[in-house]
């Protein structure tokens, strides 16, 4: 997808899309951050969007490895099909749905998640509903996490997990965080 459909989708679903812009490679790249590619063979992305992270992810991915991408928006998961890899599955669907996912490739539980879902933009029990989905199929060690333009949300983490780092990405428009939990 181009910037400037990106804007487009972005103005139409500015609550689903969270942004009006793309991220960043340096967002990408922290997005990523924290994930043991030699050891992971099960991903999940929940927020894709138009599938900017999910190629960062199936860059480092390991031939075996499976990504599983949740994304509402029919025209982004368009947009993610046509990458054409088949490590990809991509859900249009709720990412309150990731056991029943995750049971569709088999496997138990997520190595790490990463997310850029806006959860300032959805409904609060809706919000710590997925946060604790992802916190409950995720493989002991592993990692989530979370893409946010703001920290209104960081209790949501807080909450879940027992440790939350943030981590502040200036190169993005607009500057973005990222936050690592487990």
């Amino acid at each position: 997808m181009s910037t400037f459909s990106f804007l487009l989708e972005g103005i139409r679903n500015l609550r689903t899309t969270g942004t009006l812009t793309r991220s960043s490679p340096a967002l990408c790249k922290a997005a990523i951050d924290r994930i043991d590619f030699d050891k992971a063979r099960t991903i999940v992305e929940l927020g894709a969007g138009d599938g900017v992270i999910t190629e960062y992810i199936l860059k480092r991915l390991h031939p075996e490895g499976k990504v599983i991408a949740f994304e509402v928006s029919p025209e982004l998961c368009d947009d993610m099909r046509a990458l054409g890899d088949d490590r990809l599955v991509v859900a249009q669907d709720s990412a309150e749905n990731i056991r029943h996912w995750l049971d569709q490739i088999g496997a138990d539980k997520a190595d790490h998640i990463i997310s850029a879902i806006p959860f300032a933009a959805l409904p609060v029990e809706l919000g710590k509903s997925i946060v604790k989905a992802s916190r409950d199929n995720l493989r002991p060690g592993g990692c989530y996490n979370q893409v946010h333009y703001s920290l209104k949300t960081k209790n949501y983490y807080e909450q879940a997990f027992d440790f939350v780092e943030t981590h502040r990405v200036w190169a993005n428009l607009p500057p973005a965080w990222v936050l690592y939990c487990k």
